[in-house]
């Protein structure tokens, strides 16, 4: 049976977002997935990255990880898209790549693969629910499959989020945990099923 392809596609500003990407890139890998790890191309100003140390911090540490193309979207069986939380809604950096895409929908390209994705607030109810309830309407634009993690595993009554999974990362001060950890894993598992469903 050929092994998915899974895209993953994120934005990143102080590095929480990139931290679990990188854990779900890592997880559908070890679930038998062929991988693409990739980051929205940044639309800030160096000026206002320098003055945080934390996005300065993370700009450098994942200077490495190539810039997200349209080519990603038409490789992929299924594609995890990660942002942090912005006023409920997604990153205008992963939104300007997205926008992109107008071509490839209209051709059809983008229809039938399996979507899924993830997020980051700095509180409890800044806005997770409805970043990935936002993601996903353009899920449904493309024609494409849903994949949510759903309360289908038992950590999932732990961390509580049956949209995909997120992280609470207060001002910068509350690391990636097992909690965060495990749900990346069960999401990547759990999408590496359903695109290897597809492809087989």
């Amino acid at each position: 049976m050929p092994a998915p392809k899974v895209a993953v596609i994120y934005y990143s500003a102080t590095g929480t977002v990139a931290t679990i990407a990188k854990a779900i890139a890592e997880s559908a890998e070890a679930a038998g997935a062929e991988v693409r790890l990739r980051k929205a191309q940044e639309l800030a100003p160096q000026a206002a990255i320098d003055s945080n140390p934390a996005w300065a911090a993370n700009a450098a540490a994942t200077a490495d990880i190539q810039e997200v193309s349209p080519d990603d979207m038409v490789w992929a069986d299924a594609v995890i898209f990660g942002s942090p939380t912005r006023y409920g809604n997604i990153a205008s950096q992963l939104k300007q790549f997205i926008d992109t895409l107008g071509g490839l929908w209209q051709e059809g390209k983008l229809a039938d693969k399996v979507y899924s994705g993830f997020t980051a607030s700095a509180t409890a109810h800044g806005g997770q629910e409805s970043t990935l309830l936002a993601l996903y309407n353009t899920v449904h634009h493309f024609g494409g499959i849903l994949v949510a993690p759903g309360y289908t595993d038992p950590s999932k009554f732990v961390d509580g989020n049956p949209y995909g999974t997120s992280h609470v990362s207060g001002q910068g001060d509350i690391p990636v945990g097992d909690q965060t950890l495990t749900a990346a894993r069960v999401q990547a598992e759990r999408v590496v099923k359903y695109a290897r469903a597809l492809v087989g």
